[in-house]
């Protein structure tokens, strides 16, 4: 097992064992929201204190031990640095300390996340700060019906998250916040999916986008995800390149506000602070938030599968650069090709844009078959890669990749069959370092191998009705056994006339009973 295997396993052990010991009446979506909560308030309370340590020449001193008075000499600088600030008395280690004691923790927590938030107010990084705690109640009946049970409840999920085994953040292997969230998604599958369409990106896979973006680079100036969920796929790029690689932010758009929020507390779990993401709420496709700031270097993105957008509330739309150079809209029950065009026309010229797809996509008909045919008649189309099924959190559905590109040095596309690149892990499939690494290869190299990749002709693909399905340009391997059809009679002809012999002796038996 590797290590990072090992971090993982023990996480979810860990997580497991919270949710199994507290066992709330809460439902698995709200529960998820709890442990998630008092995760980050840990996070930021041990990320500001190590920054403020770490910036003090006395090696002996320890910030969570400094009086509050004391503490507010140097507020100003580490909004300026951090965005937010959390007096001593307030950080988690030290509210965890005296919870079983605290008869108005309930009280105590809700005006500690207040004060955090209003540490921004006035600042560069408010919008960025505003609203992260939104989806902690701790005054919630969910909790219990009276302030001693919901406290009881309070306290108990304090030293749980107290007890939990996180090792050194900056040098964890595992994306661990997001592990978390993702684990946890997992476990309440059946209250989880709230809208339809989304599934969250396995880490692997998240890794995977960040690796073909960036081949062959150093670094990339912005980074993108229109849809960017938990943020997983863009801090995928800090660990593959470097968060330093990054030279300007990273950007990002979310629909959902409970995601939105999650994905700004990653952004900080991750030591990206204010100044170096923007991440934006709204319906990306309807009300794009980013339009100042693209081009973008790198997109990566998983965008929700077939969802509707209403586009005939903005007849404009046909009018909108990002999707009229197509002629055509997608449809209003598919958007899947809408959020293609998108990230297509915010593409910088020397850009990559790796983006996971519903499979139909591919193939079907009508105004997506228009799409991909602008899309291989100008020569954007660059790989499309067949992922295993059953990866995703959420469905068994084997998706697909599709990299998007603006400055070609040819009129062809690569295929990649990748389905059988996976190995089993905790009754889901999952991508290995080594197939991840062969799928690279393979998206580098560019060249023909059997049954793995084909690179094909654009002309052909036209030929094809502009059908992008990997299975219709890789052959498929004949896994059936091949039979020897004259070693077969042979064994036939053996077996019926040991079938004689034995109907022989039988008829002999018989008859020599029948004579007695």
């Amino acid at each position: 097992m590797t290590t990072k295997d090992q971090e993982r396993a023990a996480l979810h052990k860990s997580i497991w064992q919270i949710a199994n010991q507290l066992r709330w009446s809460v439902d698995g979506w709200d529960f998820k929201q709890y442990v998630l909560g008092m995760l980050f308030y840990r996070f930021i309370s041990e990320n500001l204190t190590k920054y403020i340590n770490d910036n003090e020449p006395d090696p002996n001193f320890n910030y969570t031990k400094l009086d509050d008075k004391q503490a507010e000499f140097g507020r100003a600088d580490t909004v300026k640095e951090k965005g937010f600030y959390i007096l001593p008395s307030e950080l988690f280690v030290n509210v965890v300390k005296h919870a079983k004691n605290d008869p108005n923790l309930n009280e105590t927590l809700s005006k500690i996340f207040k004060n955090i938030e209003s540490s921004a107010n006035g600042t560069e990084s408010e919008e960025d700060i505003k609203g992260l705690f939104d989806d902690f109640n701790v005054n919630s009946n969910k909790l219990g019906n009276t302030v001693e049970q919901r406290n009881k409840k309070l306290t108990e999920l304090l030293e749980s998250i107290a007890d939990l085994q996180l090792w050194n953040y900056a040098d964890n292997t595992i994306d661990a916040f997001g592990d978390a969230y993702e684990y946890l998604m997992t476990m309440y599958a059946s209250n989880a999916w709230k809208s339809g369409g989304e599934f969250f990106t396995p880490q692997e896979v998240s890794e995977l986008l960040a690796e073909i973006t960036t081949a062959g680079k150093k670094e990339v100036n912005k980074v993108y995800d229109p849809a960017c969920g938990s943020g997983s796929l863009l801090l995928k790029f800090a660990k593959v390149l470097g968060k330093d690689n990054v030279r300007l932010w990273f950007y990002g758009q979310e629909i959902n506000i409970t995601t939105y929020n999650l994905c700004r507390i990653n952004m900080f779990l991750h030591d990206i602070n204010y100044e170096k993401f923007n991440i934006a709420h709204g319906d990306t496709l309807m009300h794009p938030k980013h339009r100042d700031e693209e081009p973008f270097d790198a997109i990566v993105s998983n965008p929700p599968y077939s969802i509707r957008w209403e586009w005939d509330e903005n007849p404009l739309l046909i009018n909108d650069p990002r999707f009229s150079p197509a002629g055509v809209l997608a449809p209003k029950s598919k958007a899947d090709l809408a959020f293609t065009m998108h990230m297509l026309s915010w593409l910088s010229t020397s850009g990559t844009a790796a983006i996971v797809e519903f499979p139909w996509v591919l193939y079907r008909g009508w105004a997506e078959a228009k799409i991909r045919k602008y899309l291989i008649e100008n020569n954007y189309v660059d790989t499309v890669i067949q992922l295993p099924p059953d990866l995703f959190f959420g469905t068994s559905i084997a998706t697909c990749i599709i990299v998007l590109k603006k400055s070609k040095k040819d009129n062809k596309t690569l295929f990649i069959d990748a389905s059988a690149e996976f190995i089993r892990w905790n009754a889901k499939n999952t991508l290995s370092e080594e197939n991840r690494k062969k799928i690279l290869n393979a998206y580098i190299d560019r060249q023909d191998v059997k049954y793995f990749s084909k690179l094909v002709d654009n002309s052909t693909i036209a030929e094809n009705d502009y059908n992008i399905a990997v299975s219709s340009y890789v052959e498929q391997k004949d896994t059936k056994e091949i039979i020897d059809i004259k070693e077969l009679n042979a064994r036939i002809t053996e077996i019926v006339a040991k079938q004689s012999e034995l109907r022989k002796a039988i008829d002999e038996i018989v008859a020599e009973i029948e004579g007695n």
